[in-house]
């Protein structure tokens, strides 16, 4: 009977063109499977079968998991304290095992021996075909749709596949059975059955791929795409530049007559396109990316990685786009977060700011409103600036001799360590179970401190425009830190 197993799994390499140890795997794990019917529980079963004689041997085992982690699987599972006492030099993660009665092939349901090793081969097939598509190192997937599946579209490029979802469709772009499609590859998934291959048509990397398709210069090393943002199927900014002083990146990526991004466009179900140049300076780059406003003026607030954008009335809207679309696609093209105002805001803006300034400045040095107004016309907006920036450079004030400055910078140094020591009194009287609380990091703690939040509930009690305001978290983050700070309001409701 083993020499007869020996030869069909000879036969069955031959016909399938798999390897031999892939398909004697399968047969081991059918009778793993069978053996394991033979008992109640959920038991780990290996076979083993001889290579050259077609014997085999069948064990039982358990995994050996730590004294303190418990058994979650008593069946499958053993103690490093147990399990020493039968293998002495065993380890965590290892397995121990026992010898059993193997079961005879003939007892093997023929139908369940068979469905496994055929399974197992097609497995086999499967990621030899993939390993073949992906050793390509083609980024792009082309292919034709071949069926939907929950809303996915499935598409078979020869006998691969790969699977187009829903959520990185093109919006409103209709596909069909049969229709021929392009798609970037953005993971391969093993564990998923049928299409392992995951494609994406909203990615802005397969935009970029799309562009280095079509200008040759992008692969050459000439012109590089430094970043990308889109609006799937309706707009998109890339950002490029020129390694070389002969070629204009944007023309160059234009094409003759628009060929090139017009074929980047039409692939992209009519997306417009601007192409941005890539600037090392912040400032122009976000100018750049605006267009087609135009921009009067730009502060830089480097703390907070933030831009203010100041346009006249008949940009205002060009600026921020349809639904703030243009305003958006620059931010997440240049990585700023970028504020639009017109001049009467943007000046209102810097009248609060020095007003805000004049005020810390007045209460918290004991000054008189000319000696604040001096400091700010000198560029100092805070009391860290006054104490710490280099001594020269307040000594080159016209309007403050060295006492002066030595005074205030006394001030100002005395002012900051009162205010560590009063924060530090009011981290230390925040709650150890908000401490504990998942999500919750010490530089947190002392924002929620500062805010008056002391405890779990008190954060749970907060609007997430509060807690924002606060900690200047994203919605998203606030709001999942209060519903985790509420949890234990229903716990046991369930």
């Amino acid at each position: 009977m083993n020499r007869e197993l020996l030869m069909l799994v000879e036969a069955i390499s031959r016909e399938k063109s798999v390897e031999r140890d892939v398909v004697l795997g399968a047969v081991e794990a059918a009778l793993a499977q069978a053996t394991k019917k033979l008992y109640a529980g959920e038991v780990d079963i290996r076979v083993a079968v001889d290579r050259d004689s077609g014997n085999y041997e069948t064990f039982r085992r358990w995994l050996v998991v730590p004294d303190d982690a418990g058994l979650q699987n008593p069946d499958a599972e053993e103690m490093l304290m147990d399990a020493r006492e039968r293998v002495p030099d065993v380890e965590v993660g290892e397995y121990i095992e026992e010898g059993i009665e193997s079961v005879p092939i003939g007892r093997i349901g023929a139908m369940a021996a068979k469905q496994v090793i055929l399974q197992k081969i097609r497995d086999a097939e499967r990621e030899m075909l993939l390993n073949d598509f992906m050793s390509r190192g083609e980024k792009i997937f082309t292919g034709t749709v071949k069926r939907m599946d929950k809303g996915d579209l499935i598409v078979e490029s020869g006998r691969v596949e790969g699977r187009l979802r829903r959520s990185e469709m093109i919006p409103k772009e209709n596909l069909r059975s049969g229709d021929r499609v392009r798609a970037m590859i953005m993971e391969v998934d093993l564990t998923l059955r049928g299409a392992p291959i995951i494609l994406s048509r909203s990615a802005p990397e397969f935009m970029v791929e799309l562009f280095r398709h079509e200008v040759p210069e992008i692969e050459q090393g000439l012109l590089e795409i430094k970043s990308c943002a889109r609006d799937p199927g309706s707009r998109a900014k890339i950002a490029v530049l020129s390694h070389d002083r002969r070629v204009d990146p944007i023309g160059t990526c234009v094409g003759v007559r628009g060929t090139r991004v017009n074929a980047v466009t039409n692939e992209l179900a009519g997306e417009r396109v601007d192409i941005v140049l890539w600037s090392e300076d912040p400032a122009q780059f976000v100018i750049g990316a605006l267009a087609p406003a135009n921009v009067q003026s730009i502060v830089v607030d480097e703390e907070k990685h933030a831009m203010d954008v100041v346009v006249d009335e008949e940009n205002l809207a060009i600026a921020i786009g349809r639904g703030g679309q243009n305003v958006r696609l620059a931010s997440d093209l240049t990585g700023w977060k970028i504020n639009i105002m017109d001049a009467a805001e943007s000046a209102q803006k810097q009248a609060d700011e020095t007003d805000t300034a004049r005020r810390l400045f007045m209460e918290k040095l004991d000054v008189d409103q000319e000696i604040a107004d001096i400091l700010i016309e000198e560029g100092f907006n805070s009391l860290e600036e006054v104490a710490y920036v280099p001594l020269q450079e307040m000594l080159e004030i016209e309007s403050f001799d060295e006492e002066t400055v030595n005074e205030l910078r006394a001030r100002a140094k005395d002012v900051l360590l009162t205010m560590e020591i009063a924060r530090e009194d009011s981290v230390e009287s925040v709650s150890q179970d908000l401490r504990d609380l998942e999500g919750v990091t010490p530089e947190l703690v002392s924002k929620l401190a500062e805010g008056g939040i002391h405890t779990r509930d008190d954060l749970a009690d907060l609007a997430i425009d509060e807690l924002t305001e606060l900690t200047g978290q994203s919605e998203e983050e606030a709001k999942a830190l209060i519903m985790k700070a509420r949890e234990h309001w229903f716990a046991g409701q369930e």
